[in-house]
């Protein structure tokens, strides 16, 4: 879940919570179940299904692997997942009247709890088929300035260099319908662990009056997740008090994996080999998994 950079946040925390690696392995453990809950939410993503049902089927997993949802009840939150469908960047509340079609751009944020340890992931969805190729690059763009992101989580290196990663990435890729790719500004990654947002504020660009941030140490863990859409971005929230819209209208894509920096390198919480083969094609070795 994408938490909001608010007017008094813009200015980095210097407490970060550092995980012990018994806390990381439990994180662990919380990440496969969102794992788990991406994997049965996106198979049952088909034309004439409602948000509200990948809700109830996440709500079935969390309860199957005995987790907790972190999202249910969240400052108000009404649903186990947030649903966002086109034009609506995140915090899509499931409902029985959203029904997916064929054609649709559905992002998928989840997350759990397991023994006070918290996992948050998202993912972007094809329903159906009919995706022009501008909607494919979209996600595949938003998706590998994730993985750009998690490369730059290294020992020695700071909170920006993460948020460079990401935007570098973003704005080296050209638009197949010409333009450029809007960079969510109002939204951004954060720090995870004993609860779901924590300092510091991840944003997916260069803010140069924000600084350099802290320097990543082991035991830190970060939810990164780039928001990009074919347009602006600007973004406003509506009456619900939590969807998030698009201001032009255009589609958008969001991406997101929790990682924790260890001593051995970066381990992907919530991806199901712990980030090992993406890691290798960028030249890095993941982190062994704490739970084998």
């Amino acid at each position: 879940m994408a938490r909001p950079e608010r007017p008094a946040e813009r200015r980095t925390s210097a407490w970060v919570e550092i995980k012990t690696p018994e806390q990381i392995a439990k994180m662990r453990e919380a990440g496969l179940v969102v794992a788990a809950m991406h994997e049965a939410c996106a198979e049952a993503a088909v034309p004439g299904a409602t948000t509200k049902d990948l809700d109830e089927v996440a709500a079935k997993v969390l309860a199957d692997h005995g987790a907790k949802p972190n999202f249910l009840g969240y400052g108000g939150f009404p649903g186990n997942i947030c649903t966002s469908v086109n034009d609506v960047v995140v915090h899509g509340i499931p409902s029985k009247d959203t029904v997916l079609k064929a054609g649709d751009l559905l992002s998928i944020d989840a997350g759990a709890i397991i023994d006070g340890w918290h996992g948050d992931a998202a993912l972007t969805v094809f329903v159906g088929e009919g995706h022009s190729a501008e909607l494919r690059e979209l996600s595949r763009v938003t998706q590998e300035s994730m993985w750009a992101g998690i490369a730059a989580m290294r020992k020695g290196n700071r909170l920006v260099d993460i948020s460079k990663a990401i935007e570098s990435y973003i704005r080296r890729q050209p638009r197949p319908a010409g333009g450029k790719y809007g960079i969510i500004e109002d939204y951004g990654g954060h720090g995870i662990g004993s609860q779901m947002h924590m300092d510091p504020h991840l944003l997916n660009y260069v803010e140069r009056r924000r600084g350099k941030g802290p320097k990543l140490v082991p035991g830190m863990c970060l939810a990164i997740e780039p928001m990009v859409s074919l347009g602006t971005p600007r973004t406003h929230v509506l009456s619900d008090e939590w969807t998030v819209k698009t201001n032009d209208g255009t589609w958008s894509s969001h991406w997101e994996h929790s990682v924790a920096l260890t001593e051995q390198g970066p381990l992907v919480l919530t991806a199901r080999d712990g980030g090992r083969a993406k890691l290798a094609e960028l030249g890095i070795e993941a982190a062994p998994d704490p739970l084998g």
